[in-house]
């Protein structure tokens, strides 16, 4: 018997986009993704086939939807950038992120952190980090040999994939672009902005100044009988 359209409706698989959770758990976590997420979507501004996503729904195999994981913090070279509702690794030539950030907050179990490593290590994450906010710690585990080894120092690990050197200073994450420019965060940015904003008004207002100068003295010489363009010649 063929199968009605109902049937074939009734049938379909569904990829939740959502597991009803808050991105983070804190401010504090928070905060980091937002820094990371940020920093990282501006480093790969102008390449079309880096997608970085953050708390995005991962599923790497189809037909089960019940295999996923939400990264933090997720990079994927050889993808154009592009919203997504999900990230379904079949409909994206098979290719998995390269790179994940995890972000603890103090609801993290022992065994949730193992569930994500085994995940990561599993379905070819090549670079995973592992940063807690509450105590400045950072790891970082990077592939070799088809499985994910430790980073023996992660403090001052520069990571091959993105080319961002990571710190930790005075217990805080500090990650630095491939330029040697410091990541910031969205507040200094904008602090920045306003200066250069500042700076160029006052150069505005510093040439109007000057040009009013250069007109009070060319009308002083003119009503002394003396024409400003020869002096100025």
């Amino acid at each position: 018997m063929e199968m009605t359209v109902q049937q074939v409706a009734t049938n379909k698989i569904v990829y939740p986009e959502s597991d009803g959770k808050p991105m983070a758990d804190n401010t504090k976590q928070l905060e980091s993704i937002v820094y990371l997420y940020d920093n990282l979507s501006a480093l790969f501004a102008d390449r079309e086939d880096v997608f970085v996503a953050a708390d995005l729904f991962w599923y790497p195999v189809e037909g089960h939807p019940e295999i996923r994981t939400a990264p933090d913090v997720m990079v994927v070279f050889g993808r154009p950038k592009g919203h997504r509702p999900s990230y379904k690794q079949w409909e994206e030539d098979g290719i998995a992120p390269q790179v994940v950030f995890e972000v603890l907050s103090p609801s993290n179990r022992p065994s949730d952190l193992i569930e994500k490593f085994l995940f990561y290590q599993q379905y070819g994450v090549e670079e995973y980090y592992l940063y807690d906010p509450d105590r400045g710690i950072l790891d970082g585990w990077i592939r070799k040999e088809g499985a994910l080894h430790p980073i023996p120092n992660p403090d001052g690990w520069t990571s091959p994939r993105l080319g961002v050197r990571f710190t930790l200073e005075e217990g805080q994450l500090v990650a630095y672009r491939p330029d040697g420019e410091r990541f910031l965060t969205y507040t200094e940015l904008r602090r920045r902005v306003e200066e250069e904003r500042h700076r160029a008004t006052q150069a505005q207002q510093d040439a109007e100044q000057a040009r009013r100068r250069a007109e009070r003295l060319a009308q002083r010489l003119r009503e002394l009988g003396i024409d400003p363009e020869e002096v100025a010649g």
